[in-house]
């Protein structure tokens, strides 16, 4: 149908300017298409100091919270940290409520099948720390009979789940929403051993000096932390590993690192 058998001249022109006007109220673009408007969405565990955590002033700050900061200010993009439930990352990534995950993440195989990753930017080992004082436990095979915690969704459960050791010699085996919580009972004597990320329990342990200590015991293999995205992201991930790579020739993520570590622990 033609609008000039209809409307006026004049009441065409009020229409376009109603119709103008009212763009100046449509909603916000949604977290799901925030990526189309040059913002990326960073999933996070907000309690996995060092890498992401709320500090005092309930900020989210951490190792990883600086270096996607630097990578987005150099992509000219804006960057919002979400809070995530991290047992359900995948579906948080592969639903576009997020864009990235970044946050102490540890590839492996079984993660890359639903998730890109960038290159490895730093090693991680899973160990064991006991409540300081503790001679019980000075091995894995010294976890027989006892109670140890882990992060649920992590690296270290992984491990535990797929090793008949913790099944058939351990006590019980419980699972935590955060290492923080976990530490937190293996202070007070619920548990005996936790078994998970040295660089988050050395974190912890450094700023309880007088209660927790770490065994340098290796469990289970060495892995790698690495960046993740949607599987078909390929673009956003090739955009992020390039300012990642000049941040590493620049020196900028040795500063990071050492900021937070001491020294620069980064690959």
């Amino acid at each position: 149908m033609n609008w000039k058998h209809i409307f006026t001249g004049a009441a065409v022109f009020a229409l376009s300017a109603a119709l103008l006007a009212g763009c100046g109220t449509e909603k916000a673009p949604s977290t799901d298409n925030a990526a189309e408007m040059g913002k990326i969405i960073v999933g996070l565990d907000d309690n996995f100091p060092p890498m992401g955590f709320k500090n005092e002033k309930n900020e989210i700050v951490g190792f990883d919270v600086d270096l996607a900061k630097e990578a987005a200010k150099r992509l000219g993009r804006e960057v919002e940290f979400k809070a995530i439930d991290w047992s359900s990352k995948e579906a948080e990534l592969k639903s576009g409520r997020v864009q990235i995950l970044w946050n102490g993440l540890d590839i492996t195989e079984k993660r890359k099948e639903n998730m890109l990753f960038s290159n490895p930017y730093m090693d991680n080992r899973q160990i064991i720390f006991v409540k300081k004082g503790n001679t019980a436990v000075t091995d894995e095979k010294s976890l027989t009979g006892k109670t140890v915690g882990t992060q649920s969704a992590g690296t270290a459960e992984e491990y535990i789940d797929a090793t008949d050791f913790y099944k058939n010699e351990v006590k019980e085996v419980k699972k935590y929403p955060d290492y923080v919580a976990a530490f937190m009972d293996l202070e007070n004597g619920r548990l005996d051993a936790v078994v998970g990320d040295e660089i988050v329990g050395r974190y912890y342990m450094s700023k309880h000096p007088e209660e927790i200590e770490a065994l340098d015991v290796v469990v289970g293999p060495m892995s790698e932390f690495g960046i993740a995205f949607a599987k078909d992201n390929t673009a956003l991930r090739d955009e992020v590993q390039k300012v990642l790579d000049e941040m590493k020739k620049d020196g900028t993520m040795a500063k990071i690192s050492t900021e937070w570590f001491t020294k620069d622990i980064t690959k």
